[in-house]
């Protein structure tokens, strides 16, 4: 362990660095999470399971890991689908956001160190308001108090877009309040029927870019190691959470490492609803093991586009069988992973920015040697799947939850009984037909035991 190095690939400097963080003893990092209107789908959880990964991998390093997710519980988009749903916007967002734990506690996505809402931080984000005003970053127009680019000589640096490029890939709306096209809204006034709060600026409510701006100040300070997200949020809202947190407190860094994930296609296309190939992740859950739909989408690098298929799931779920089976003869339900057996060349692959397409290469390697006897490759390649999240089970739990364990254990009570009456044709029918489903059945003195192929 004290000879690993991690790097990561900044996207502010568009190149791998090495991860040194700014306090040895305490690594702090923050992740955009879920606007909570609706059930995530299967993209939102590539952006989730990066940070997971990263935030495994710095627990192993670190004495110390904050580790900070926000949820978004005030938006114009959680408006319109609580009046679509006839419900309060409460209602809406708190049944949202149970739901997204939901899914993250199905899928051993760990919970953040804290998570917290943007309705609880509207002191924060008016403060950081204010001295941007006072900073003569910001302006008041209209009840709108806007950020002005102009203010900011580095805008665009993060995103390496040119202001061409920035105002056309915002999409802005061109107000008459505006001094500048691509100037962006920090608070905005609240008709009554839409959530509020009283400012300085009249009733209104934050805008969307300086709510992360404010719950990473709260929660990391001015400066801190980490921030992520998936690729899609590099601009415009990553641009502007740095913009702003840059002028509000000047001489600070921000975040000093941006990590983001690359995007997830469906079937080889982008994901639509009109193309029918759009899951929430809900949808996903029930019909694959969640272990088998983590690993599909960790055979491919964060940063590279990943196509998630019917098919896919399928090979994946052949390779975590396989793992399983190296895993079951042995006896590992106790272990430490910082152990004399730690894996280093497992953890070398990890620390090249997350690589786990190689990781898991390496992995087979270590199945290869279990599957052949090998009790110490058995236990690295135990160690290696829990960095990764995996091997949260048995191996005889882990076969027995993919399929229907109760007509299972009926056909081998029938089977037993046959064999009890020395009825062995139909003992031999019943060993066949569940073969051909795909359960092997084994016999010892103890009884009989089954697996899935």
């Amino acid at each position: 362990m004290n000879n690993f190095a991690l790097s990561l690939y900044d996207s502010r400097r568009r190149r791998l660095v090495p991860f040194k963080p700014l306090d040895s003893l305490h690594v702090r990092l923050y992740f955009c999470g879920p606007t909570v209107y609706d059930l995530l789908h299967i993209g939102n959880l590539r952006a989730m399971l990066t940070a997971d990964i990263l935030v495994r991998v710095l627990r192993l390093l670190y004495p110390k890991v904050t580790y900070v997710r926000n949820i978004t519980d005030v938006d114009d988009k959680i408006n319109i689908r609580a009046a679509e749903n006839k419900e309060s916007i409460h209602s809406l967002t708190e049944r949202t956001t149970r739901e997204f734990h939901k899914d993250m506690r199905a899928l051993y996505i760990c919970p953040p160190d804290v998570e917290p809402k943007a309705t609880d931080h509207i002191q924060d984000i008016q403060t950081m308001v204010r001295q941007l005003i006072q900073n003569g970053n910001a302006y008041e127009a209209d009840g709108h108090v806007l950020f002005s680019v102009a203010s900011y000589s580095d805008y665009g640096s993060l995103s390496g877009r040119n202001p061409e490029e920035l105002l056309a890939g915002a999409r802005v709306e061109v107000a008459s309040y505006k001094k500048d096209p691509g100037d962006f809204v920090l608070w905005k006034p609240s008709s009554d029927n839409e959530p509020g709060w009283d400012s300085p600026w009249g009733r209104g409510r934050p805008g969307w870019h300086i709510e992360c701006s404010a719950m990473s100040h709260r929660y990391l300070g001015e400066s801190f190691d980490i921030h992520g997200g998936g690729h899609d949020l590099l601009f415009p809202h990553h641009e502007n959470e740095c913009a702003q947190s840059l002028c509000c407190f000047p001489g600070s860094q921000f975040a000093k490492i941006w990590v983001h994930n690359a995007m997830l296609l469906v079937d080889g296309e982008k994901m639509s609803k009109s193309l029918g190939n759009f899951f929430t992740i809900r949808e996903v859950l029930e019909n694959h093991n969640p272990e088998v739909i983590r690993f599909s989408l960790l055979q491919a690098h964060y940063r590279s586009v990943s196509n998630f298929s019917s098919k896919g799931l399928q090979e994946s779920k052949q390779i975590m069988d396989r793992f399983y089976r190296a895993l079951q003869p042995y006896n590992l339900t106790e272990f430490s992973i910082n152990n004399q057996y730690f894996p280093s060349d497992f953890m070398e692959a990890m620390g090249e920015d997350l690589n786990t397409p190689k990781a898991i290469m390496i992995m087979h390697q270590y199945a290869d040697k279990a599957l052949k006897g090998d009790r110490l490759a058995a236990l690295k390649l135990k160690q290696s799947g829990s960095i990764l999240g995996l091997f949260n089970q048995t191996s005889n739990e882990w076969f027995q939850s993919l399929a229907d364990k109760k007509e299972i254990v009926a056909m081998i009570q029938e089977r037993n009984h046959a064999k009890q009456e020395k009825n062995f044709i139909k003992a031999d029918q019943i060993r066949n037909k569940l073969k051909e489903q795909g359960i092997v059945l084994e016999d010892s003195s103890e009884g009989t035991t089954w697996r899935q192929e």
